[in-house]
């Protein structure tokens, strides 16, 4: 029989390990929440199977596909990255007028795919605006095209793997300070208000693309940096129960109150894209994109304020840098150089890089910080 001491360090021993095995679950979980998005729009980036390659050796487990690529979708297949895979703007017409282009589209770039590509999501449309000069003509297609994809997803039966849903922009919200009293503009009720109902009923969530970085950049008198940069050493803002220290949770908070404004029920949200550009415009540097995507990271296995039971699902933006966009800022939003070389140490599996920010380092004025923000 073991003397006390043996079975003392056995148990022990064993506690350890089921210790280490919680932990590793949660660093998966919280990995797990964390999703890339594989933008193309570059003229020297690696070809689809190498990507692939590169998200698996990277530990990313998920990505944004913004139109179905045929030659990333094949790559895909056994993967087991999970994928949100988008309906481009352009198409939101034919599929929203022709059940017909539903049906087809779905049986060309689910149908042939699924089980083998772990489809999670389908993006029909990405920031469609009624009062965008640019989409403002796409507005009334957004909803059809969406109930016309769902149909053809749920006559497969697959409604309950496969969310169809959109992605906006926080543009319209015409209110967001203080995030408890979130609305959506007045002139987009009649647009919103109905997808929000569709997702209710198909038990979707809203997409949302968030950036802090255009909200500082565009107000930096009154937003810091150490708010939007997730290092401020105190709350900001007070909001009736809800206290915030970062900008992120206060603008996702927001879109989770204007959808409660609403009265029309619960809709959970998912971060389709975020992140901070490391060069190209004010406030864009290498060590502000890296405090703020390694910080978002860490940040994001937990919920908001408004929403703490909630882990928040969120895609990075973007994989790579892409010198086909425009205007210059927007070819810096990169996690990885075309070469596949990573452009930032931290990791995207729950670990993080610990170290003592210094504002004077960011090369960027870190102004006092307000409550108006």
């Amino acid at each position: 029989m073991p003397s006390f001491s043996a079975r003392t360090h056995k148990f022990s021993l064993a506690a350890q390990l089921l210790v280490l095995g919680i932990l590793t679950l949660n660093l998966r979980m919280a990995g797990a929440q964390i999703g890339v998005c594989y933008g193309m729009m570059g003229n020297n980036l690696p070809p689809a199977n190498e990507v692939i390659g590169l998200y698996k050796s990277n530990n990313i487990q998920r990505m944004r596909l913004y139109d179905p690529n045929q030659a990333a979708l094949e790559a895909l297949r056994y993967s087991g990255i999970e994928l949100m895979l988008g309906v481009p703007n352009s198409d939101l017409q034919s599929l929203a007028t022709n059940n017909d282009n539903a049906r087809q589209w779905v049986q060309r770039n689910v149908l042939n795919f699924w089980p083998s590509v772990k489809i999670k999501y389908i993006a029909v449309g990405n920031e469609v605006s009624p009062f965008n000069g640019g989409t403002s003509w796409l507005a009334q297609y957004v909803l059809p095209a969406v109930q016309n994809i769902y149909q053809a997803i749920r006559a497969q039966g697959l409604h309950d793997q496969i969310k169809v849903s959109t992605a906006i922009d926080m543009t319209l919200l015409g209110n967001s300070y203080p995030p408890s009293q979130g609305s959506f503009r007045g002139d987009v009720r009649s647009y919103i208000d109905p997808i929000i109902g569709y997702l209710l009923y198909a038990s979707a969530p809203l997409l949302v693309n968030v950036y802090p970085y255009f909200s500082y950049a565009g107000n930096p008198r009154d937003i810091s940096l150490a708010y939007a940069l997730f290092y401020s050493d105190r709350f900001v803002v007070r909001d009736g129960q809800y206290s915030y220290q970062n900008l992120f949770d206060a603008m996702l908070d927001s879109v989770h109150a204007a959808i409660d404004n609403t009265k029309i029920g619960y809709v959970e949200v998912v971060v389709s894209e975020s992140g901070w550009p490391s060069d190209g415009g004010f406030g864009a540097s290498y060590d502000a994109a890296r405090i703020y995507l390694d910080n978002l990271i860490f940040h994001v296995k937990g919920g908001t304020p408004r929403r703490p039971w909630k882990a928040t699902e969120v895609y990075l933006f973007a994989m790579f840098d892409e010198n086909q966009k425009n205007p210059e800022l927007e070819k810096h939003f990169g996690l990885f150089s075309p070469n596949k070389q990573k452009k930032y140490p931290f990791g995207f599996g729950g670990e993080r890089i610990n170290e003592i920010v210094d504002a004077n380092d960011l090369n960027a004025t870190v102004v006092p910080l307000k409550s108006d923000i």
